[in-house]
C-alpha cells in the first residue's frame, strides 16, 4: 500500500495536526481523571466502563480524522472535526451553566482552545488548497 501523499505538509497543516493531537491527549487525561464514584445508584460499574470505552473509541476516531485531514487531504474530515468542535463548545457551555467551573473543566476548555486554534490554521495561510473533497 502506498502512502496517501508524498508531498510535504504545509506549515499550517503541520500545526493543525500537532494542535489537534495535543487536544486529544488532553481529552485522554480528562477521561482518566473523571469522577468514577458510584454516588448515583443508577451508575453501575458496567455503565461507567461503557462510558469510558465509548470515550476511548471517540478519541481514536477523532485521531483518525485528524490523520485523514492532514495526510489524506480530506476536506470532509476537516469539516467533521469543525462540527465536533462546535458540539464540544455547546456541551461545555451547558456544563458551565449547570455546575460552574471545576478543575477538570479547565482541561476541557484548554482542549477546545487548542482545537479551535488548529482548525483556524487549517483554513488559513499555506493550508488553503491543501484539502480536497
Amino acid at each position: 500500500m502506498t502512502p496517501a501523499t508524498t508531498a510535504t505538509l504545509p506549515k499550517n497543516v503541520f500545526w493543525f495536526e500537532v494542535l489537534l493531537l495535543t487536544s486529544l491527549m488532553l481529552d485522554c487525561i480528562s477521561v482518566a481523571f473523571q469522577d468514577r464514584t458510584m454516588s448515583d445508584p443508577e451508575m453501575s460499574g458496567t455503565v461507567i466502563a461503557a462510558a469510558n470505552t465509548m470515550a476511548a473509541g471517540l478519541i481514536i476516531l477523532l485521531a483518525y480524522l485528524v490523520w485523514l485531514a492532514a495526510h489524506g487531504r480530506k476536506n470532509w474530515a476537516r469539516a467533521v472535526l469543525t462540527a465536533s468542535l462546535v458540539f464540544s463548545i455547546v456541551s461545555l457551555t451547558q456544563i458551565v451553566d449547570d455546575s460552574g467551573f471545576e478543575f477538570g473543566l479547565w482541561i476541557d476548555i484548554a482542549s477546545c482552545g487548542l482545537t479551535a486554534a488548529g482548525i483556524y490554521l487549517s483554513f488559513t495561510g499555506d493550508a488553503r488548497g491543501w484539502f480536497k473533497g
